[in-house]
C-alpha cells in the first residue's frame, strides 16, 4: 500500500483552548513539544511548505492553545503550547499545565498520537524543562524523538558535535538536526512522520 501526504495541502483545523475542543476523529497525531522560543511554529510551516500557517509569535507563550493542523485530511499535526517561559502569568502556566496534561493524559485519542517531536534548540542543548519533559515521555512509553532546532545558526562542524552530544546524552533517543531557513532536515522529518503515522516505509511523496 502507498501512502502519499500533500503536505502543502494543510489548515488550520482549530486553536483549543480547552480540552473540550479537541477534535474526536482516527486521524493519526504527531504532536510538537517544546520551550517557547524553540522554533515549534517555524518547523511546522517548513513542514509544510508555508510561511504564516502556524503563527510564529513575537512574545513568546502569550497564546496558550494547543493547534491542531489538518495535513491533506489525512493526520493532524498538533502544536503544544510552549513551556518554560520564565515571564508567563502564573494563570498562563495553571492553563498550560492544564492543556498539557489534558492532551497526555487525559485524551480519550490518545491511541491516536503516534510521534511526539521534542525540540531542543542545537545551540544550547535540553535545558532542565526539556529533560523532564523527556523523562515523561520516555516513562509514558511514548513514541517520540528529537530535533535539534536552528541548525541554520551553527557551522556543519559545530552542527556535527552538537548532535554527537546529544546523542551521548540522550542514548537510544533518534536525534535529527533541522534548520526552518534552510530546510535540512526537512525531508527526514518528514519520512519519519509518515512512518510513525501510518506504519509504512514507502517514500513520502513531496510537493
Amino acid at each position: 500500500m502507498s501512502i502519499k501526504v500533500n503536505y502543502q495541502n494543510a489548515s488550520l483545523k482549530i486553536s483549543a483552548g480547552f480540552l473540550s475542543q479537541f477534535p474526536h476523529d482516527v486521524r493519526p497525531r504527531i504532536a510538537f513539544s517544546g520551550r517557547s522560543n524553540v522554533g515549534k511554529s517555524s518547523l511546522i510551516n517548513a513542514l509544510l511548505g508555508r510561511r504564516t500557517l502556524a503563527r510564529v509569535s513575537s512574545a513568546p507563550g502569550k497564546t496558550v492553545t494547543v493547534n491542531f493542523y489538518d495535513v491533506d485530511g489525512k493526520l493532524y499535526l498538533v502544536d503544544l503550547p510552549g513551556y518554560g517561559f520564565a515571564k508567563r502569568p502564573e494563570s498562563e502556566k495553571k492553563k498550560w499545565s492544564a492543556l498539557t496534561d489534558g492532551f497526555f493524559i487525559n485524551n480519550p485519542d490518545i491511541d491516536m498520537l503516534r510521534l511526539v517531536v521534542q525540540l531542543v534548540d542545537i545551540r544550547h542543548g535540553p535545558t532542565e524543562d526539556d529533560r523532564m519533559m523527556l523523562d515523561f515521555l520516555r516513562e509514558s512509553a511514548l513514541p517520540h524523538l528529537v530535533v535539534a532546532s536552528k541548525a541554520d545558526k551553527l557551522s556543519p562542524t559545530a552542527v556535527r558535535a552538537a548532535i554527537a552530544g546529544l546523542e551521548a546524552e540522550l542514548p537510544d533517543t533518534q536525534i535529527l538536526a533541522f534548520s526552518s531557513l534552510n530546510g535540512e532536515g526537512r525531508e527526514a522529518l518528514r519520512q519519519k512522520i509518515l512512518r510513525a503515522a501510518f506504519s509504512v516505509n514507502e517514500e513520502i511523496e513531496k510537493p
